[in-house]
């Protein structure tokens, strides 16, 4: 009888086993440091991904003296529950969108100012300058180390059951599920929308049962979470961009010898630079493929909505939350808003 030929899946695998063997020797409980590192995001998520092949590098950079152990997709709870394991120390690493911090510092959300950033060249101009220097520096006052360089998590769209959105009347009423992030909350408020604040892993089920009508997130994040199941439009607003820091509990991270602290930031810079350009890649085929899905698509025009916002006060009243300095570092970047 002929030989089965074996798969390319095979040949890896097996490949990979062996690399695993002969080159990477230490024992399985030879890890002085073991972290785990908790996110809501689902590991298709490119974030997630690149933070896979950041805990492989630094495992094998180490030569086995730190070991990051992943539990995506909210394993660990919500991410208000993962916000305060990561304070006390419970878990040690998490993926952290810097806004879902603004109950406990209103300057958190401010990336969430509604139409804000026109472009990922103001967005990773402010990011990686003095408003993300800002943002990690206020982490850290309440209990985050953030990495410098942060993932992309993309411009946020909105997703509905019932109805397209082409304009600030669409959402008079409108049930649209958000994150626990004051900002975006007050956004939509501003809109006319009836919010509901709740966390990610609680989205699919609220959206299937009717708890709420719609909700808004990035493309891949649509995809990835599945929820063109439980949805029917998409509006491309682009109205607030959103992005991830690796965080880590202080005391975890101070714990690290200099030496881990370099591999940790060194690999981790190169995956989110990596990440970034994967993100954009993958959001341009999105629309495409979420279509084939049954999602229907519009694009409003977004000067409506901007206007609606200025002459409702949102711009003012989010200049007085996030106080002059914050508010000078955003308009540094994106230009005079409301």
């Amino acid at each position: 009888m002929p030989r089965h030929k074996p798969s390319r899946r095979h040949v890896i695998a097996t490949a990979g086993g062996l690399a695993a063997a002969t080159i990477l020797r230490w024992p399985a409980d030879a890890a002085e440091f073991t972290y785990k590192f908790g996110a809501s995001s689902p590991m298709e998520h490119p974030a997630m991904a690149h933070t896979q092949i950041a805990a492989d590098k630094i495992k094998q950079e180490t030569n086995g003296r730190m070991e990051i152990a992943i539990y995506p997709s909210s394993q660990l709870g919500g991410d208000t529950a993962m916000i305060a394991q990561t304070i006390s120390g419970a878990i040690q690493m998490y993926l952290l969108p810097v806004d879902l911090l603004a109950p406990r510092n209103p300057v958190m959300g401010i990336t969430g100012t509604g139409f804000a950033f026109k472009d990922y060249e103001i967005v990773w101009a402010a990011m990686d300058g003095d408003l993300g220097k800002m943002l990690r520096d206020a982490s850290e006052k309440i209990g985050f180390y953030c990495l410098e360089k942060g993932y992309d998590h993309g411009f946020r769209q909105i997703t509905t059951r019932t109805k397209p959105i082409n304009n600030p009347v669409d959402l008079q009423g409108f049930k649209i599920r958000l994150p626990v992030a004051p900002a975006l909350i007050a956004l939509f408020r501003h809109l006319g929308a009836s919010p509901t604040a709740l966390n990610f892993s609680e989205v699919y089920s609220a959206l299937q049962t009717g708890v709420v009508d719609g909700q808004e997130n990035p493309l891949v994040l649509i995809d990835t979470a599945k929820l063109y199941e439980v949805q029917k439009y998409c509006s491309l607003t682009n109205h607030v961009w959103a992005g991830f820091h690796v965080s880590f509990n202080i005391p975890a991270w101070k714990k690290l010898p200099p030496d881990l602290q370099e591999t940790v930031t060194k690999v981790f810079t190169a995956e989110a630079l990596a990440e970034r350009e994967d993100f954009v890649t993958m959001t341009k085929s999105e629309q495409q493929n979420l279509s084939s899905k049954g999602l229907t698509f519009n694009a409003p025009d977004n000067k409506p909505f901007r206007d609606a916002l200025t002459k409702s006060g949102f711009y003012a009243d989010m200049k007085k939350t996030m106080g002059d300095a914050g508010w000078a570092l955003l308009e540094k970047y994106t230009g005079p808003l409301g």
